[in-house]
């Protein structure tokens, strides 16, 4: 064993130790607050590795400090925040703006089926085990009772559960024949009416997926955290309709965000909106999020950038990946520093904190040339690409898994829930894809 798996096995051992500590109802705070430190030190490692910058380790405690008080209405006793089978977090946002989604589609579109990502099992359960209240279940049924569109009645705990569930794992069952679905991916909070007006106009048959927050750590982050949430209309396995929105997209460049706070951006927030055939398009959300000025009001055609030079791209990769992960670290080195010349064995990489949705969103917007994600598990979930997938390609680009083959949104045949894409995901301009495409494969082991 060598000293970093000893180290990881020892932390590991110690939490679970402290977590014995506490009584069984406190212990989901615990998880949390374990779960925020750790965002905090994960950002620590990345401005330390990609940024050389560094804190001293009390100036890292203040932090810490401040994130788990700016965070202390997430880590009341009224539990907004679950922890999922997987160790990733849930919070009342992502399973309000499901129920959200889920009860408008049903509204406009009720015979297309909806994959999304979660379901109310956790909540059913959070209830069972804490019997003095329903907290979270009210939480989000009054969030989602304030947005619904044209309630002829009064909404009930039990219809908000069926809306969440109606995108859960066993709502629908598809088979091997070409199928339409909505699919959806949430990162913004109760806001998305908007969107889902602007998509109900462009088709009247598909199948929805949607990941009701994409990038749920980076929706915990603060308010300058970049998030999205995604909608998408797949119709005979291929994605016709897309629309995402990221509240605290700043017109800035990705590289400048690390100094300027979104919450200081006047014009902050991006809806982006795709169509088969008709290109992609976005504009600017208000202050107040999901409200439109009139200045603010105006589409703008969304282009990939036109590098051609492998060497001159601006490059992002997942947050929880490092560059030497990655295949063409055996050819590139990498460097965040913009302000330096690059010879033709460096690249730019971006720190773009997110989910891979906003990394999509990235490339359509023309501000980085390359999204590359390798795949560490067989499977990934279909919720996190579908929408990107079609602004990527309205806007010129290309995706396709690292030996070049299309991403397959109908390789899960009962489920349409998993795709798995050879060695992972590569997102590019369409200039550059062939030259990468080789590249990986040849030096993926």
């Amino acid at each position: 064993m060598n000293l970093k798996e000893s180290g990881e096995q020892w932390a590991e051992s110690q939490a679970q130790q402290a977590r014995l500590c506490f009584r069984k109802s406190y212990r989901s705070n615990f998880d949390s607050a374990c779960m925020l430190m750790c965002w905090q030190i994960w950002k620590e490692r990345n401005a330390r590795v990609f940024e050389q910058r560094t804190r001293r380790p009390d100036q890292l405690v203040e932090a810490i400090k401040e994130e788990i008080m700016m965070k202390r209405t997430l880590l009341s006793g009224d539990k907004k925040i679950l922890e999922k089978n997987d160790q990733t977090p849930v919070t009342v946002a992502d399973f309000g703006v499901q129920a959200l989604i889920s009860l408008e589609l049903q509204r406009l579109f009720p015979s297309i089926p909806l994959v999304a990502e979660e379901d109310s099992a956790s909540l059913r359960s959070s209830n069972t085990d804490d019997n003095s209240s329903n907290v979270l279940v009210e939480s989000i049924s009054s969030a989602v009772a304030e947005k619904v569109s044209n309630a002829d009645s009064l909404l009930t705990h039990d219809d908000v559960l069926r809306a969440i569930d109606r995108g859960g794992k066993n709502a629908v069952s598809f088979d091997s024949n070409p199928a339409s679905y909505w699919a959806v991916s949430f990162q913004v909070p109760f806001t998305i009416n908007p969107q889902l007006h602007e998509l109900a106009q462009l088709s009247k048959r598909g199948t929805v997926v949607l990941d009701p927050i994409d990038g749920t750590k980076g929706f915990l982050g603060g308010d300058d955290a970049l998030y999205v949430v995604g909608l998408a209309l797949v119709v005979n396995e291929k994605v016709v309709a897309g629309v995402m929105g990221c509240p605290n997209w700043s017109n800035a460049t990705i590289a400048s965000r690390k100094e300027d706070s979104a919450a200081a951006q006047p014009d902050r927030g991006i809806l982006m909106i795709a169509h088969v055939g008709c290109g992609t398009w976005s504009r600017h959300l208000s202050v107040d999020i999901g409200q439109f000025t009139t200045a603010q009001s105006t589409w703008n055609r969304c282009l990939v950038d036109s590098c051609s030079v492998v060497n001159m791209a601006r490059f992002c990769i997942p947050d929880s990946q490092t560059w030497n992960m990655i295949p063409l670290s055996v050819l590139f080195n990498s460097t965040m520093d913009e302000s330096n010349p690059r010879d033709e064995n460096e690249i730019l990489l971006l720190s773009v904190y997110c989910g891979s949705l906003c990394k999509y969103l990235t490339v359509a917007s023309g501000r980085a040339s390359v999204f590359v994600l390798r795949a560490r598990t067989k499977n990934l979930k279909s919720w996190d690409h579908a929408v990107g997938v079609i602004c990527v390609q309205e806007a010129g680009g290309q995706i396709s898994d690292w030996s070049g083959k299309p991403l397959d949104l109908a390789a899960d045949l009962t489920g349409r829930r998993d795709i798995y894409p050879s060695g992972g995901v590569l997102v590019t301009n369409g200039a550059l894809h062939g030259k990468l495409v080789e590249m990986i494969s040849a030096n993926h082991k």
